[in-house]
């Protein structure tokens, strides 16, 4: 009898492990952040040197004279690594968090963080493996994901500032990262934090509210345009519907944004000088204006949005393929 049960019995389903995937998550973010920071380095050592200036430093004015420089290409890409740690790991760290909050919400099934079904896109005609979750869902994962990843990397993203402004004449990370302690304290690795957090919990859940609004909205129409049996045609549309949807959210979520931005450079360039974030925008507009809230705008506009729509593709890109065979696995395919 237990011989016939032995032969007839199914074979074991394999599953994937949650910490694999988790660690899969971690990996995609890396690379995403990691691609995305390192060609566009350029654009964010400019919008940092534009916002540092008293006088509104033209860009035109900023580039000419990094341009005239002795490695003008060194110059562009000063700041590389600082940037590419706090991004690459910063994306890991929120790109992990937020799949976790999603993942969480999605599990609990509770009517108002989840997407409604009407305006969920159908599984054939969606552009991402990610939970669809409600707008108020998305607006408070997306704010509470990034300040999360962003008071982990704050050390970093303080010494990536200074090591990008030309105020500092810091020729290592290390140096850099010893003249703070030593000046200003433990304390002076967290500068600008609380405009960092007032920046980045309002950027993340606009920006993740408005990236799955325009996914829903734009898989939708494609759906109708393309044939179910041209798997290269679907695959294509969702990476540029993706890219399409991650550079518009960008953009819009920035403009709302950039002040704070504006502000958080500032504290971390002076902390001394500007002490607070309310002393901070006192004075940027007592000394420059109210112009000086928009430092650097263009340049974040279209470096958040490049950056964001290379991110947000890579990543879904790879989470996408990767939960396809993941299911395929489990299901002994």
């Amino acid at each position: 009898m237990s011989n016939n049960a032995t032969a007839y019995a199914s074979p074991p389903v394999k599953t994937i492990s949650k910490s694999s995937k988790t660690t899969f998550h971690f990996g995609a973010g890396l690379l995403s952040g990691l691609t995305s920071s390192i060609l566009l380095q350029p654009a964010d050592l400019l919008k940092t040197r534009v916002q540092q200036s008293h006088h509104s430093a033209s860009l035109l004015s900023t580039v000419k004279t990094i341009l005239a420089s002795p490695n003008p290409i060194r110059s562009l890409w000063r700041g590389t690594l600082p940037s590419a740690l706090r991004t690459g790991f910063g994306s890991a760290l929120y790109f992990t968090s937020l799949n976790a909050l999603r993942q969480g919400l999605a599990q609990t099934h509770t009517p108002s963080a989840l997407a409604n079904a009407q305006t969920t896109s159908s599984p054939s005609s969606s552009s991402s493996a990610l939970p669809k979750l409600s707008n108020s869902a998305n607006l408070a994962t997306g704010a509470a994901a990034r300040v999360a990843a962003g008071f982990v990397m704050m050390p970093v993203t303080v010494l990536k500032v200074r090591y990008e402004s030309d105020y500092y004449a810091y020729r290592s990370l290390y140096g850099a990262g010893r003249d703070i302690v030593r000046t200003e304290g433990i304390r002076g690795l967290f500068s600008g934090f609380g405009a960092t957090a007032a920046r980045d919990a309002p950027y993340a859940g606009l920006y993740v509210l408005i990236y799955e609004q325009l996914k829903r909205r734009l898989s939708s129409a494609m759906a109708l345009q393309s044939s179910d049996s041209d798997q290269r045609l679907k695959s294509s549309s969702s990476s540029s519907i993706n890219f399409v949807s991650g550079a518009l959210a960008a953009g819009l979520a920035t403009a709302i944004t950039n002040p704070f931005d504006a502000v958080k450079t500032r504290l971390q360039l002076m902390p001394q000088k500007y002490g607070n974030m309310m002393r901070a925008v006192r004075l940027m507009i007592h000394e420059d204006g109210v112009r000086s809230l928009f430092g650097g705008l263009g340049l974040r506009i279209g470096r958040k949005a490049l950056s964001s729509a290379l991110a947000w593709t890579v990543y879904e890109e790879l989470i996408l393929r990767a939960e396809t065979r993941w299911a395929k696995t489990e299901m002994g395919i």
